[in-house]
């Protein structure tokens, strides 16, 4: 089916937009899969608010221009899906890797982290990135642990007192 030239500016402008907002994106080889597994994909994608869309090369490249994702320009050859991720940097990262470990024809080839081009390999530490939740749960876990410490420490004189004198009372008691 050809695209008409409105289509074609309809499409890059789409995934223009949505790169210029994606904190990162990769880019995977999809030859072999079926469209079941496509559709699965794609429903796994939307549940986690990530952006997915099959591109030709040509137009993901003017739709990449002048974006901080224009790294990924020369490396789109072949069949690719782009994934982008809307909020969370590593949710792209996670869908394609979780899906990848099921379906070994899907390979990732192009890893982008806010205008770094990544190795491949780098989409399990992309995936494992915490969630923003997460992240601010573990900074104020770190934050509070001085101050939970220092509380502990001010307390401890009167909590030994009071257990030295308990144990006089029961040696007293058992005496």
């Amino acid at each position: 089916m050809r695209l008409t030239l409105e289509a074609k500016k309809a499409i890059v402008n789409e995934v223009a937009e949505v790169a210029a907002n994606a904190p990162s994106a990769i880019a995977a080889e999809y030859a072999g899969i079926t469209v079941e597994q496509m559709t699965q994909l794609r429903q796994s994608a939307r549940a986690s608010g990530v952006y997915l869309r099959v591109v030709r090369n040509t137009l993901a490249r003017r739709a990449l221009e002048n974006t901080k994702f224009e790294c990924m320009r020369d490396g789109l050859v072949g069949p690719l899906l782009l994934a982008f991720s809307s909020n969370e940097p590593g949710a792209a990262a996670k869908i394609i890797r979780d899906f990848a470990k099921a379906n070994v024809k899907l390979v990732v080839k192009l890893v982008a982290l806010d205008g770094k081009l990544l190795q491949p390999s780098d989409i399990e530490v992309l995936a494992n990135m915490p969630g923003r939740e997460q992240a601010i749960s573990m900074l104020m876990g770190v934050m509070i642990a001085p101050i939970s410490k220092f509380v502990r420490t001010l307390a401890e004189p009167h909590a030994k007192l009071v257990r030295t004198i308990a144990a006089v009372r029961d040696k007293k008691q058992a005496a």
